[in-house]
């Protein structure tokens, strides 16, 4: 959900990209919470953390507590950031409880990039002019790793 909002919300100057230790499918709740508000993620797929190992990234931001204590190291990322949002798949076990659960993290995940994420980097954390992208990593859902683009 993060690549997607980051993409859709802030395509102009950042590219995002998500991975993960241990990549297993993008959940279809994700797909339906985003939708709701006009972000089409249907064709993401899983992907793993190694098909990143040689890509320039600028910013790693792990997005949940499991993956801030087992995420692997990215030589690529010039600045590691960590923000914890909890993992909507293990809300509950009905389907509304854990449709509640995707739009209330995707929200959170919107609030922060907007109010914390982009002013962070527009304050004084410049990447290089090597350019980058933005990336994000999950073992199932977990972290996202992400660059600023440059023209």
């Amino acid at each position: 959900m993060a690549e997607g909002l980051l993409n859709a919300l802030h395509g102009d100057r950042f590219e995002a990209f998500s991975a993960g230790t241990q990549p297993t499918s993008v959940h279809p709740l994700a797909v339906k919470a985003m939708a709701e508000i006009g972000v089409d993620i249907s064709g993401h797929r899983s992907k793993s953390v190694d098909e990143f190992r040689d890509r320039d990234i600028d910013y790693v931001v792990t997005v949940c507590d499991r993956a801030h204590q087992n995420c692997p190291f990215f030589a690529g990322g010039r600045k590691h950031l960590h923000k914890g949002f909890g993992d909507p798949a293990r809300a509950g076990s009905d389907e509304s409880g854990m449709l509640e659960a995707f739009r209330r993290t995707r929200d959170e995940i919107r609030t922060w990039l907007d109010k914390e994420f982009v002013a962070l980097v527009e304050v004084g954390s410049a990447p290089s002019q090597a350019g980058g992208g933005v990336a994000a990593a999950s073992s199932g859902w977990t972290h996202f790793r992400f660059g600023q683009k440059v023209d």
